[in-house]
């Protein structure tokens, strides 16, 4: 009977070890309004939609160090955006925010969707330097 009890304690405490992979669910786009159509909505949402897809493209590996690589490429790629006042990288956390020149702020999660930033609707030529 105690071993029934200690197989099942050691069985609920493998079962609650979660892990620690928050790339998977914050990439995955399920459930939320697709990428193209948020683009539609305004020129800030269709550049914030342009960073979260240079975002996930910048993927390098789940080392620290390929983190912080990656969060660095895509804030420079967002600062070189004409309505982007300015950005700041929590590389670790997966996400960046993203202040717009109209005060708007938002935070940006990685799109992992196979499009660039360039590809996004509602970019033209003018909008990346």
């Amino acid at each position: 009977m105690n071993r029934r009890y200690g197989v099942f304690i050691l069985t609920l405490v493998l079962a609650s070890c979660r892990s620690y992979d928050f790339h998977a669910p914050l990439a995955d786009q399920h459930g939320l309004v697709p990428a193209d159509q948020y683009a539609r909505y305004g020129q800030e949402q269709a550049e914030a939609v342009a960073i979260a897809r240079e975002f996930g493209r910048a993927a390098q590996g789940r080392s620290p160090e390929a983190l912080v690589r990656q969060a660095e490429a895509t804030v420079s790629y967002a600062r070189s955006l004409p309505d982007v006042a300015d950005v700041s990288a929590d590389p670790l956390g997966y996400r960046l925010t993203v202040r717009f020149k109209s005060g708007w702020r938002t935070a940006v999660n990685p799109v992992a969707d196979g499009k660039s930033g360039a590809e996004t609707l509602g970019m033209t030529a003018s909008n990346a330097r």
